[in-house]
């Protein structure tokens, strides 16, 4: 999900330089070219006919895989990342809030761009690339502060006092930490654990030093917020009740935007190893020294709506002989003995920023080195990582360690007896076309405890399966129903940890009988409330109607529902479910019902059956954050069906073509132009792999490696647009392994080609998969897979459920005979 509809790409910097906090012991990684030894050499040697060589080592697979990550990548260019320290699947995300001059606003959705160089405070929770401004969470910013605190920071509406500036070069990341020392002196150093962190606070010696908490100064603002420090315990304890996801967006309803509202309490317990010098708290321009409690919040507006609103404390601290501040922090969504219990468990008393942080970079390489690589190049090995760690921050784990979690319904509840966690954070839209594939892949664990915890929020929200869930809440994000095929690519993939019929159930439930909702226009274009809007007359019609559904676009609606259908039906094939699968598989195929053959292309139906007015292909009328020319591609589950209502697969492919290239045939795959391939948004991300199914898998190879090389890259701008909490990340791990999802409800893989010789992945349900390649050319010559030659541009379901070992020789030129043949195109059913 992107800020605006159809977004102009942003230059990217230059001269950035890569920093991290620990660079870790590294391996010599191969280059791309490379004489071909070992198995690599026999498998050349088969196909050509040569005589094998003496046997030789294979190649080196990276050892520390945290070496080559780099938080800063995405942190500019519209990536909405953010550098700060965070656990995978973490509760916790302490990472840096910027300014720009503005208390009620941040420079991008998640607080932070590479571009600003001035701080307000270390915020404790972040989603990772949500495309609003602001996002959602940045919750209780806390800022080191050198100076006398004479004033409310909340009345510093301008940021002028109470902020700092910094240089990059006193900036450092690593997974599991974040450093900065700001220019007024003041050095923060944090390190943190799954839902708890400890920070160490350096002052100038001499100075007036504090801590200012900002209790109700989350990014989207608050409805209210608490503070009380306890100088005896050498504590301070708060809450902020926030959500407003999205709540500013200007085509998400405007003033009636369902989401200026709460759906959240973050509550925080910091612990101290020293003795506070001064306290002091504030409400809106009042300020109060050496009280101990304040409360209020700053409401959801922008601007002077909002400005100078709000509440927070400090402490202070004396720095004659002492200058340095150790805080232990844990965070909560149920209640501040559960904060203050994560906190003593997860960070006692004893622990540092590096203890921490070392810890922390260890849970991160068991889960980089799931999936090892070898024979890149030291700029891919850096992306790959990095694109690695994105793709696994999310979802977030949300209950306490006794088990209890907050519910969609801001209720209590807690985790299902062999449900190791509940997770929470779904950007449906955007993530079921890659990231739950590769959360999938990687982690079939964790994927089966989301589908447990995805269900039961439904279950607390009216039976409602909402598109877009921060933490457990609905904000109705987005168009489409995508938990749908979420839910079907997972049980396709072997997840068997949750109990699917009862969720499968509830989907189609979802699917078949229209929720009150269905009917209003709240929230639209952008939030629609509704969940599966209009249903009835979208059964009755067979696709939404652009001037009665309820919803974004008609046109994106139903190619949106059409796959979501599909996946279902695959889904009750699966589960024995014939009934089922016999009812939802014609659904698949609505798609048909809004492609209009006299202009080719996807278009808005009205719902007396006529088509909208004044349509060209760049049009977004009947779509969401895209154009025709990109959601005409939108039908993975029926590539030869699009086919033959374009005229043939060769028509389609030239077709195809065009949307990667400009009228010159010059690539065109950076963004910008509604005509051609969008990098930076969701709808179009498969269409690259579409040409196997089309009978010239050669043109996927090339078109994916443009890509690879072109829209993605290292340092801060290193990803083409929005990150989309992980997604556009784990796009970039398919390409770069050399195998994509070819449909979501199904786990076959569309072949490219890797840009590693070796790639060893181990599933966490033991499962291993292999890929090696001689070289890192860009074309396929052939293929084997487990030793028997393979002559198509697909692996079969086996080879993700079962594990196995592909085989590629690649090559300079195109092998334009390689899985062209009918038989050995990908399969639709």
């Amino acid at each position: 999900m992107r800020s605006s509809p159809l977004r102009r790409p942003r230059k990217r910097p230059r001269g950035v330089r890569f920093r991290q906090l620990e660079r870790g012991r590294r391996v010599s990684i191969p280059g791309i070219r490379r004489t071909l030894t070992g198995a690599a050499a026999l498998l050349v040697g088969l196909t050509l006919g040569a005589a094998a060589p003496a046997e030789a080592a294979p190649v080196a697979l990276v050892t520390d895989p945290a070496a080559y990550v780099d938080p800063f990548v995405g942190s500019t260019r519209g990536g909405n990342t953010w550098p700060g320290a965070t656990r995978p699947f973490g509760m916790i995300a302490w990472s840096p809030t910027a300014t720009t001059g503005d208390q009620t606003s941040a420079p991008a959705s998640n607080g932070y761009d590479w571009n600003v160089t001035r701080l307000r405070g270390f915020s404790l929770t972040h989603v990772n690339g949500a495309g609003c401004s602001p996002g959602a969470a940045g919750d209780v910013p806390i800022m080191p502060y050198v100076g006398p605190v004479d004033s409310s920071p909340t009345a510093d509406t301008k940021d002028a006092k109470y902020a700092s500036s910094f240089s990059h070069a006193n900036e450092s990341a690593t997974p599991g930490r974040y450093a900065v020392t700001l220019d007024s002196g003041a050095r923060a150093d944090v390190a943190v654990n799954t839902r708890a962190g400890v920070g160490d606070f350096t002052f100038p010696a001499g100075s007036e030093a504090s801590l200012l908490f900002r209790t109700s100064n989350s990014l989207n603002g608050s409805e209210d917020a608490s503070i009380t420090i306890s100088p005896e315990r050498r504590t301070v304890e708060g809450w902020v009740l926030t959500g407003g996801f999205c709540g500013r967006r200007g085509n998400g309803g405007g003033a009636t935007n369902p989401n200026r509202r709460s759906y959240y309490k973050v509550y925080f317990s910091a612990a101290f190893d020293r003795d506070f010098a001064r306290t002091g708290t504030w409400q809106n321009s009042t300020l109060t020294p050496d009280s101990l409690s304040a409360s209020g919040g700053e409401g959801y507006l922008t601007g002077a709506d909002r400005a100078g609103k709000g509440s927070g404390g400090w402490v202070g601290f004396d720095t004659t002989t002492d200058s340095d501040v150790r805080m232990r922090v844990g965070i909560s969504y149920v209640s501040l003995s559960g904060a203050a219990a994560n906190r003593d468990t997860e960070v006692p008393d004893g622990v540092t920023p590096s203890t921490v942080g070392e810890a922390t970079r260890a849970a991160w390489n068991a889960e980089l080195k799931r999936i090892r690589v070898g024979g890149g190049t030291e700029d891919r090995t850096k992306a790959f990582y990095t694109a690695v760690y994105h793709s696994l921050m999310q979802p977030q784990t949300m209950n306490d360690l006794d088990g209890q979690y907050l519910g969609a319904d801001m209720k209590t509840y807690r985790i299902r007896p062999g449900q190791k966690a509940a997770y929470g954070t779904f950007s449906g839209w955007d993530q079921y076309r890659a990231q739950i594939q590769l959360l999938g892949l990687l982690r079939p664990d964790v994927a089966g405890d989301m589908a447990t915890s995805m269900a039961d929020f439904a279950a607390q929200n009216g039976g409602v399966w909402d598109r877009w869930l921060h933490l457990g809440a609905p904000t109705h994000v987005m168009t489409g129903d995508p938990a749908a095929p979420t839910l079907a690519t997972w049980y396709a993939m072997g997840v068997r940890n949750f109990d699917s019929r009862a969720a499968l159930d509830s989907l189609v439930r979802q699917a078949t009988v229209q929720n009150p909702d269905a009917l209003s226009d709240a929230g639209c274009p952008g939030q629609c409330k509704g969940q599966r809007p209009t249903l009835n007359t979208y059964l009755a019609l067979k696709y939404a109607a652009n001037d009665i559904c309820h919803c974004w676009g008609g046109a994106a609606e139903t190619l949106e529902n059409s796959l979501a259908d599909y996946s279902l039906a695959m889904w009750a094939q699966r589960a024995g479910r014939g009934d089922l699968a016999r009812q939802f598989r014609p659904r698949g195929d609505y798609w048909k019902n809004t492609y209009n053959p006299a202009v080719g292309h996807q278009a808005a139906r009205r719902a007396d059956g006529s088509w909208q007015a004044g349509f060209t292909p760049s049009t977004d009328v009947g779509f969401a954050q895209g154009s025709s020319a990109t959601y005409t591609w939108m039908v993975p589950q029926n590539v030869s069906g699009l086919a033959t209502l374009m005229g043939g697969r060769p028509a389609a492919a030239a077709r195809l073509d065009s949307l990667f290239h400009d009228e010159n045939g010059n690539w065109a795959v950076l963004g910008g132009n509604a005509l051609r391939y969008d990098p930076t948004n969701e709808p179009g991300i498969h269409a690259p792999w579409l040409y196997n199914g089309l009978g010239q898998p050669w043109k996927t190879q090339e078109t994916v490696r443009q890509i690879v090389d072109t829209a993605y890259g290292t340092g801060p701008g290193g990803l083409p647009g929005n990150d989309d909490l992980g997604t556009m990340s784990a796009w970039y791990v398919f390409a770069a392994i050399g195998m994509f999802p070819q449909v979501p409800g199904r786990a076959e893989m569309l072949l490219g080609s890797p840009v590693f010789t070796r790639v060893e992945i181990n599933r966490s349900n033991n499962v291993r998969l292999t890929i090696n390649a001689g070289t890192t050319d860009k074309y396929v010559q052939s293929t084997r897979l487990n030793g028997s030659r393979l002559t198509r541009s697909w692996l079969p379901e086996s080879f993700v459920q079962r594990g196995g070992t592909l085989d590629f020789t690649l090559g300079t030129t195109a092998n334009t005979s390689w899985a062209t043949g009918p038989a050995d195109l990908p399969k639709d059913n």
